[in-house]
Protein backbone atom coordinates (compact mmCIF):
# COMPACT_ATOMS: atom_id res chain seq x y z
CA UNK A 1 0.00 0.00 0.00
CA UNK A 2 2.66 2.68 -1.13
CA UNK A 3 -0.69 5.82 -1.06
CA UNK A 4 -3.50 5.58 1.51
CA UNK A 5 -6.60 5.18 -0.06
CA UNK A 6 -9.13 6.32 2.38
CA UNK A 7 -6.54 8.76 4.56
CA UNK A 8 -5.46 11.79 2.59
CA UNK A 9 -3.14 12.89 5.30
CA UNK A 10 -2.93 17.04 5.85
CA UNK A 11 -0.60 17.21 8.72
CA UNK A 12 2.05 14.55 10.82
CA UNK A 13 1.08 11.80 11.73
CA UNK A 14 2.12 11.23 15.36
CA UNK A 15 3.41 7.51 16.29
CA UNK A 16 1.03 7.50 19.00
CA UNK A 17 -2.91 7.85 18.19
CA UNK A 18 -6.13 7.54 19.96
CA UNK A 19 -8.79 6.21 18.04
CA UNK A 20 -12.60 7.24 18.70
CA UNK A 21 -14.88 5.62 16.23
CA UNK A 22 -17.22 9.19 16.10
CA UNK A 23 -15.64 12.14 14.27
CA UNK A 24 -17.20 14.18 16.91
CA UNK A 25 -15.59 12.76 19.59
CA UNK A 26 -11.63 13.36 17.77
CA UNK A 27 -13.35 16.32 17.30
CA UNK A 28 -13.92 17.13 20.95
CA UNK A 29 -10.62 15.37 22.28
CA UNK A 30 -8.40 17.35 19.81
CA UNK A 31 -9.85 20.47 21.26
CA UNK A 32 -9.28 19.03 25.10
CA UNK A 33 -5.93 17.22 24.71
CA UNK A 34 -3.96 18.76 21.96
CA UNK A 35 -2.39 21.94 21.40
CA UNK A 36 -2.44 23.73 18.22
CA UNK A 37 -4.39 20.79 16.80
CA UNK A 38 -4.07 20.63 13.09
CA UNK A 39 -6.70 18.39 10.82
CA UNK A 40 -4.72 15.25 9.89
CA UNK A 41 -7.84 14.11 7.50
CA UNK A 42 -10.99 14.82 6.83
CA UNK A 43 -11.29 12.61 3.83
CA UNK A 44 -14.77 10.30 3.73
CA UNK A 45 -16.00 12.26 6.85
CA UNK A 46 -13.22 10.09 9.39
CA UNK A 47 -11.86 13.46 11.07
CA UNK A 48 -8.25 12.88 12.20
CA UNK A 49 -6.09 15.58 14.26
CA UNK A 50 -2.53 15.94 15.31
CA UNK A 51 -1.02 18.41 18.07
CA UNK A 52 0.92 18.14 21.05
CA UNK A 53 -0.30 16.95 24.23
CA UNK A 54 0.51 17.76 27.72
CA UNK A 55 4.06 16.05 28.05
CA UNK A 56 5.11 17.78 25.14
CA UNK A 57 4.64 14.59 22.74
CA UNK A 58 3.01 14.70 19.26
CA UNK A 59 -0.83 12.43 19.45
CA UNK A 60 -2.70 12.33 16.53
CA UNK A 61 -6.62 11.50 17.17
CA UNK A 62 -8.21 9.88 14.21
CA UNK A 63 -11.48 8.33 14.02
CA UNK A 64 -12.25 5.01 12.86
CA UNK A 65 -15.83 4.88 11.92
CA UNK A 66 -18.65 2.45 12.86
CA UNK A 67 -17.48 -1.11 12.68
CA UNK A 68 -14.78 -3.91 12.31
CA UNK A 69 -14.24 -3.23 8.29
CA UNK A 70 -13.91 0.60 8.69
CA UNK A 71 -11.98 0.53 11.36
CA UNK A 72 -9.71 -1.86 9.75
CA UNK A 73 -8.98 -0.08 6.88
CA UNK A 74 -8.16 3.28 9.00
CA UNK A 75 -5.68 0.91 11.38
CA UNK A 76 -4.14 -0.63 8.58
CA UNK A 77 -3.09 3.14 6.46
CA UNK A 78 -2.43 4.42 10.28
CA UNK A 79 0.07 1.92 10.63
CA UNK A 80 1.20 2.02 6.97
CA UNK A 81 1.82 5.54 7.83
CA UNK A 82 3.93 5.15 11.07
CA UNK A 83 1.36 4.95 13.54
CA UNK A 84 3.08 2.69 16.25
CA UNK A 85 1.23 2.73 19.59
CA UNK A 86 -2.93 2.69 19.21
CA UNK A 87 -5.40 3.28 21.90
CA UNK A 88 -9.25 2.86 21.54
CA UNK A 89 -11.34 5.44 22.79
CA UNK A 90 -15.12 4.17 22.33
CA UNK A 91 -18.40 3.60 23.57
CA UNK A 92 -20.19 -0.45 24.89
CA UNK A 93 -22.89 -1.58 25.95
CA UNK A 94 -23.14 -3.47 29.23
CA UNK A 95 -24.08 -6.54 30.08
CA UNK A 96 -23.35 -6.85 33.75
CA UNK A 97 -25.25 -4.65 36.23
CA UNK A 98 -22.18 -3.83 38.17
CA UNK A 99 -20.99 -1.34 35.25
CA UNK A 100 -23.55 1.53 34.97
CA UNK A 101 -23.61 4.87 32.31
CA UNK A 102 -20.70 6.47 32.55
CA UNK A 103 -18.22 4.34 33.64
CA UNK A 104 -14.96 2.99 31.94
CA UNK A 105 -13.53 -0.32 31.01
CA UNK A 106 -10.03 -0.89 30.07
CA UNK A 107 -10.07 -4.28 27.52
CA UNK A 108 -8.06 -6.76 28.78
CA UNK A 109 -8.99 -9.32 25.93
CA UNK A 110 -12.05 -9.33 22.79
CA UNK A 111 -14.16 -11.76 22.32
CA UNK A 112 -14.12 -12.23 18.50
CA UNK A 113 -17.63 -12.15 17.66
CA UNK A 114 -17.27 -10.17 14.28
CA UNK A 115 -16.66 -11.27 10.97
CA UNK A 116 -13.56 -8.49 10.72
CA UNK A 117 -11.53 -9.70 13.13
CA UNK A 118 -12.52 -13.54 12.30
CA UNK A 119 -11.20 -12.38 8.83
CA UNK A 120 -8.04 -11.09 10.24
CA UNK A 121 -7.42 -15.18 11.52
CA UNK A 122 -8.34 -14.43 15.03
CA UNK A 123 -9.93 -16.93 17.21
CA UNK A 124 -12.00 -17.28 19.93
CA UNK A 125 -10.27 -14.26 21.81
CA UNK A 126 -7.56 -11.44 20.72
CA UNK A 127 -5.40 -10.05 23.99
CA UNK A 128 -4.74 -6.22 24.10
CA UNK A 129 -1.50 -5.66 24.43
CA UNK A 130 0.70 -6.29 28.00
CA UNK A 131 2.87 -3.19 28.04
CA UNK A 132 0.05 -0.87 27.06
CA UNK A 133 -2.81 -2.59 29.06
CA UNK A 134 -0.67 -2.35 32.23
CA UNK A 135 0.37 1.50 31.77
CA UNK A 136 -3.92 1.93 31.24
CA UNK A 137 -4.34 0.13 34.53
CA UNK A 138 -1.65 1.66 36.23
CA UNK A 139 -3.53 5.71 34.73
CA UNK A 140 -7.09 4.22 35.75
CA UNK A 141 -5.82 2.71 39.46
CA UNK A 142 -8.37 1.23 41.43
CA UNK A 143 -11.73 3.14 40.19
CA UNK A 144 -11.61 1.87 36.41
CA UNK A 145 -12.82 -1.54 35.93
CA UNK A 146 -10.79 -3.99 33.66
CA UNK A 147 -12.02 -7.46 31.71
CA UNK A 148 -13.40 -8.89 28.63
CA UNK A 149 -15.52 -7.14 25.91
CA UNK A 150 -17.25 -9.16 23.16
CA UNK A 151 -17.33 -7.28 19.52
CA UNK A 152 -19.94 -7.95 16.96
CA UNK A 153 -21.45 -6.76 13.65
CA UNK A 154 -24.91 -5.12 14.36
CA UNK A 155 -25.59 -2.58 16.78
CA UNK A 156 -28.83 -3.35 17.10
CA UNK A 157 -28.21 -7.18 17.55
CA UNK A 158 -28.70 -7.73 21.35
CA UNK A 159 -31.51 -10.44 22.15
CA UNK A 160 -31.68 -11.28 25.03
CA UNK A 161 -30.55 -14.55 24.06
CA UNK A 162 -27.11 -13.28 22.29
CA UNK A 163 -26.88 -11.03 25.69
CA UNK A 164 -27.03 -14.31 27.69
CA UNK A 165 -24.40 -16.35 25.37
CA UNK A 166 -22.10 -12.79 25.63
CA UNK A 167 -22.25 -12.93 29.86
CA UNK A 168 -21.61 -16.56 29.65
CA UNK A 169 -18.50 -16.22 27.72
CA UNK A 170 -17.51 -13.66 30.54
CA UNK A 171 -17.94 -10.45 28.36
CA UNK A 172 -18.68 -7.59 30.29
CA UNK A 173 -19.74 -5.17 27.77
CA UNK A 174 -20.44 -5.36 23.75
CA UNK A 175 -18.98 -3.24 21.00
CA UNK A 176 -18.07 -3.74 17.95
CA UNK A 177 -14.21 -2.45 16.94
CA UNK A 178 -11.96 -3.49 19.78
CA UNK A 179 -11.49 -7.28 18.10
CA UNK A 180 -10.51 -5.89 14.43
CA UNK A 181 -7.84 -3.36 16.73
CA UNK A 182 -6.34 -6.35 18.77
CA UNK A 183 -6.16 -8.59 15.63
CA UNK A 184 -4.49 -6.45 13.49
CA UNK A 185 -1.82 -5.13 16.15
CA UNK A 186 -1.10 -8.53 16.30
CA UNK A 187 -0.97 -9.35 12.08
CA UNK A 188 1.17 -5.77 11.76
CA UNK A 189 4.51 -4.97 12.54
CA UNK A 190 5.50 -3.00 15.59
CA UNK A 191 2.10 -2.17 16.23
CA UNK A 192 0.33 -2.36 20.15
CA UNK A 193 -3.01 -2.15 20.54
CA UNK A 194 -5.16 -1.11 23.42
CA UNK A 195 -8.85 -0.26 24.48
CA UNK A 196 -10.62 1.89 26.85
CA UNK A 197 -14.39 2.69 26.49
CA UNK A 198 -17.24 4.56 27.99
CA UNK A 199 -20.10 2.44 29.27
CA UNK A 200 -23.19 4.32 26.95
CA UNK A 201 -25.75 1.71 27.24
CA UNK A 202 -27.22 -0.72 29.73
CA UNK A 203 -28.38 -3.85 27.70
CA UNK A 204 -29.49 -5.97 30.91
CA UNK A 205 -33.57 -5.81 30.61
CA UNK A 206 -35.01 -2.59 28.83
CA UNK A 207 -32.13 -1.00 27.24
CA UNK A 208 -30.88 2.35 28.61
CA UNK A 209 -29.08 4.93 27.14
CA UNK A 210 -26.28 7.24 28.72
CA UNK A 211 -27.75 11.31 28.22
CA UNK A 212 -25.83 13.85 26.06
CA UNK A 213 -24.34 15.86 28.47
CA UNK A 214 -23.19 12.42 30.76
CA UNK A 215 -21.25 11.08 27.36
CA UNK A 216 -19.41 14.98 27.08
CA UNK A 217 -18.05 14.50 31.08
CA UNK A 218 -17.03 10.98 30.12
CA UNK A 219 -15.41 11.55 27.03
CA UNK A 220 -13.01 13.61 28.62
CA UNK A 221 -12.24 11.17 31.09
CA UNK A 222 -11.45 8.70 29.11
CA UNK A 223 -9.04 10.84 26.63
CA UNK A 224 -7.30 11.60 30.12
CA UNK A 225 -7.05 8.54 30.96
CA UNK A 226 -6.05 6.59 27.20
CA UNK A 227 -3.01 9.67 27.24
CA UNK A 228 -2.00 8.85 30.82
CA UNK A 229 -1.73 5.34 29.94
CA UNK A 230 0.78 6.53 26.76
CA UNK A 231 2.64 8.44 29.21
CA UNK A 232 2.79 5.61 31.77
CA UNK A 233 4.03 3.49 28.45
CA UNK A 234 6.70 5.65 26.88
Amino acid sequence: MPVPIHLHPTAPLAERALLPGDPGRALLLAQALLRDPKMFNHHRGLWGYTGTAADGEALTIQSTGMGGPSAAIVISELAELGARRLVRVGTCGALVASLGLGDLLIVNEAIAGDGTSRALGAGGRVPADPELLYALGAAGGDGVRRGPVVSTDLFYSESPEAVERWRAQGALAVEMETATLFALAQRLEHVQAACALIVSDLLLGERVRIAEEELREAEHRIGELALAGLWHAA
